[in-house]
């Protein structure tokens, strides 16, 4: 029998991304500055990635702290900061647990080869597969890291399913593919179109992907 394949988008969903991003931004901009700027650079990173699509994503942080008013020297505080960044308590054991049942599992991120191999590191279960942004050329929700993944893994739609924190940016797009979503909802929102499956973290994910797609 094909393989099942589960594919995550990293920073949101394993890796505690709003954590690191603020922690920056109230040591760049002091603390009473950092939600606001948080939210703000929300809608600067996509806007870059969507114009350059090409820019490796050390810069497309760099770019949106230097539109944000970073001073020079602490424009690349985030791409410095990341390999740092914590995972979310509970996403090392939910890999482990996953590639104990058999699961394979990939990275679909929209970063940069050694960023998300530090982050690989701090998780502890090693990816089977890792597509990155600037190897590609292309950020989600582009369709390309789906593409690339399909093509060298050559994962089946009935035994993939895609695990994300971001509606806009994964479980849209994948959900336009045809896969099965699970939504890791973590900020609690209230968006369209429904995933597949909705969870608030990883602790319940090998018992729904298992459901999803038993062994």
């Amino acid at each position: 029998m094909a393989d099942r394949w589960a594919t995550f988008d990293c920073y949101g969903t394993l890796i505690d991304w709003n954590g690191g991003i603020r922690a920056e931004l109230a040591r760049v901009f002091g603390e009473e500055r950092a939600d606001e700027l948080l939210e703000r650079y929300h809608e600067l990173e996509p806007q870059v990635q969507g114009k350059q699509p090409a820019l490796p994503y050390r810069r497309v942080m760099a770019e949106a702290m230097r539109r944000l008013g970073a001073p020079p020297r602490e424009e690349d505080a985030l791409g410095e900061s990341l390999p740092r960044w914590d995972p979310f308590p509970e996403a090392p054991g939910a890999l482990a647990e996953l590639r104990r049942r058999g699961w394979r599992l990939a990275a679909l991120s929209n970063s940069d080869p050694d960023l998300l191999e530090a982050s690989e590191r701090r998780l502890g279960t090693p990816f089977d597969r890792k597509i990155v942004a600037s190897e590609i050329g292309s950020y989600k929700p582009a369709r390309r890291h789906w593409e690339v993944f399909v093509a060298e893994s050559g994962a089946r739609p009935e035994r993939h399913v895609h695990v994300a924190q971001s509606h806009f940016h994964d479980i849209v797009p994948a959900r336009e593919l045809g896969l099965r979503t699970v939504w890791v909802n973590r900020l609690r929102e209230r968006l369209e179109p429904p995933p597949t499956r909705e969870i608030a973290d990883l602790s319940t994910l090998p018992e729904v992907l298992d459901d999803l797609v038993p062994a």
